[in-house]
């Protein structure tokens, strides 16, 4: 029901070429999976989505525990019935978002944690994050883990991850359908010996895949290079690779060079309704005055919907006028980058070229070609 196949792995680089076979279709990857915390990607509908090449989307555990709950996601038929959406879905253990609320308290067992709205006291441990995630029914689910806080002690990260570890091996316990597949949470803050031990013991847990946590937390583009370069080759080789909430083109074809596969981040919805959208050639801002009579579409050598029927004068009108089409627009155009990226990526890959490949598209655009 769930099969990872390692297809080719480039030459020049650390950069796999890989397949993902789940209940709800093949994942193609290395992949980039858009973000629909609340079982929605924000502006889009499922049908533009999925025109936009994802193959694969995320939703977010602690959101949709608190809202609309998942006891009645399942009386829906399970969230993707409920969404709409016929492709594989992952959803995460919801740790990210309880260890980055300000009052919360964490014990040996869980989180303590507000509700948002109401106020009432809800807890979140293991055995809870596999039993929401269970219900909900995605395809890829994540153990519920201590995501460290940058910066940290290595200390206090050393403690954290034997917590992460203990929960890890809860998680497996209480995992309950044989058409999900668990992933495990490698953590260990920025120091090179706990990534290397928690990867090192996660793997003994024989998980179907793994990811690499905390490493969206503010570190910046260099340290996330160094920890992805001692961490990624000790996770098993024959398994997927998911480098959690990461991120702009360099953090991914950076990460995709050290033999990542899977990424995930809420950037290019989040920066389309600020009107930021990407192009070849770098991030552009269409309230900027100078696209007003700017009649080219928003990248001339993107295919996207958005680029194939609209200019920046539209967009730049959309958003001076507070349109909501401008986010759906952008939206757009900014998830097909992303996709059009790793299938390029992917093509790089299996011609043993990546490393050429990355040269070209970041020099290009970061403008240093």
């Amino acid at each position: 029901m769930f099969q990872f196949e390692l297809l080719h792995n480039d030459r020049s680089s650390a950069a796999r070429r890989g397949r993902l076979t789940t209940p709800h279709g093949v994942i193609e990857t290395p992949i980039f999976m858009p973000v629909g915390t609340h079982g929605a990607l924000k502006a889009m509908t499922p049908a533009q989505v999925e025109e936009t090449g994802a193959q694969i989307i995320l939703s977010n555990t602690y959101h949709l525990h608190l809202s609309p709950g998942e006891g009645l996601v399942e009386k829906a038929g399970g969230l993707h019935r409920f969404m709409n959406w016929k492709k594989p879905i992952l959803t995460d253990s919801g740790g990210f978002q309880v260890f980055s609320l300000p009052k919360k308290r964490i014990t040996d067992t869980g989180v303590f944690f507000r509700h948002e709205s109401t106020g009432e006291e809800i807890f979140l441990g293991p055995q809870e994050a596999m039993q929401i995630q269970n219900t909900l029914g995605a395809d890829i689910i994540m153990a519920f883990d201590e995501c460290i806080p940058f910066p940290a002690t290595h200390d206090y990260a050393a403690k954290s991850i034997r917590k992460t570890l203990r929960w890890a091996e809860e998680c497996l316990k209480h995992q309950a359908r044989k058409d999900q597949a668990l992933f495990g949470i490698v953590q260990g803050g920025i120091y090179e010996d706990l990534r290397q031990e928690c990867a090192r013991i996660m793997g003994e847990m024989d998980f179907p895949g793994y990811a690499i946590g905390g490493v969206s937390v503010g570190e910046g583009l260099e340290l996330l290079k160094k920890v992805v370069d001692y961490t990624a080759p000790k996770l098993p080789q024959n398994k997927p690779r998911y480098l959690m909430g990461v991120g702009l083109p360099e953090d991914i074809l950076e990460s995709v060079d050290r033999g990542m596969d899977m990424f995930d981040c809420v950037i290019p919805t989040r920066y389309a309704r600020s009107a930021t959208l990407f192009t070849r050639r770098g991030k552009i801002r269409l309230t900027n005055r100078r696209y007003r009579r700017d009649f080219f579409p928003v990248d001339p050598s993107c295919t996207c919907y958005c680029c194939r029927n609209f200019s920046r004068a539209y967009l730049h009108h959309l958003y001076r006028s507070n349109e909501i089409l401008s986010a759906t627009l952008a939206a757009i155009h900014n998830v097909h980058f992303y996709l059009n990226m790793m299938n390029e990526a992917r093509q790089a890959i299996e011609a043993n070229d990546f490393k050429a490949f990355k040269k070209e598209f970041l020099g290009e655009y970061l403008g240093k070609a």
